[in-house]
């Protein structure tokens, strides 16, 4: 099954009225209504320039949507299982909990990588500081009532970069990973483990990019964060057989696939200023 058709069933499993669209061979589905829209975007480009024009297609293409994520070929192959369920969260299929009834703790590399490989499109990231959310008490409801001390929230941030603003040195720290568990919405999650990195860390600001094939970074701005514009797209060789990025400085004359992103605005967070 080609991976448009398994994004199709998803869809059609999911009970949701859905309208089909198409640009060339880009494929749009939209909820009956407008409430969102998944764009899935065949990965065919044989040279940078040929995906720097579908990835111009795409984005004219998402701008006629509403509320749209886009989904490529490599990354539904490759990062499937949290992938699908990324989705499933667009389209509102999730549990609610609080993260009044959650703490947050520091740990391991080990922990923190197996949780992001299931539950983050991109898997884990190199950083310096890792924390969890756990349930203090038991939560939800059915057969997916949680424990008490179940992972369902991890974030990542940086080691500090100095750098120099307004005549003084800043430490500036990156917050580089932050998901839930796949089939959960913890309300008020994000906002409890950043105070919890800077009750610890105390950082003069936290930087952040919000993907822009899956959001604008509005969660973002309901934590105070403030725009500081938009990071280029970037196109990356494809191995077609692990359906892997490579950056184009490691790529081969000979890659037979690239694909090039729709790039990601950058935000920042002042803490002590």
């Amino acid at each position: 099954m080609e991976f448009i058709d398994e994004i199709r069933q998803l869809l059609k499993d999911s009970g949701k009225r859905i309208e089909e669209t198409t640009c060339g061979e880009i494929v749009a589905f939209s909820e009956t209504g407008g409430a969102f829209s998944v764009i899935a975007v065949p990965i065919r480009e044989t040279s940078p320039g040929a995906a720097e024009r579908k990835s111009l297609a795409v984005k004219e293409f998402a701008a006629t949507l509403s509320n749209p994520a886009i989904i490529a070929e490599d990354t539904w192959i490759s990062r499937g299982i949290a992938v699908r369920a990324r989705l499933k969260a667009h389209l509102g299929m999730f549990a609610r909990i609080y993260a009044r009834n959650c703490e947050v703790r520091r740990i391991d590399k080990v922990t923190a990588a197996g949780f992001l490989s299931e539950n983050h499109s991109y898997g884990d990231a190199s950083c310096r500081y890792r924390y969890g959310l756990y349930t203090r008490r038991a939560t939800g409801g059915g057969e997916k009532k949680l424990a008490p001390g179940t992972l369902v929230a991890v974030a990542e941030f940086s080691s500090a970069r100095h750098l120099e603003m307004g005549g003084r040195t800043v430490a500036s720290y990156e917050w580089v990973r932050y998901a839930s568990k796949s089939w959960i919405r913890v309300n008020g999650g994000m906002g409890k483990m950043l105070q919890a990195f800077i009750d610890e860390v105390r950082p003069d600001d936290v930087m952040s990019y919000a993907d822009l094939e899956w959001s604008d970074g509005g969660v973002y701005k309901s934590l105070g964060f403030v725009s500081e514009g938009l990071r280029e797209p970037v196109t990356f060789a494809i191995d077609p057989i692990f359906w892997e990025r490579i950056p184009l400085s490691r790529a081969t004359d000979s890659a037979p696939l690239y694909y090039r992103n729709q790039g990601s605005v950058k935000y920042r967070l002042t803490v002590h200023g």
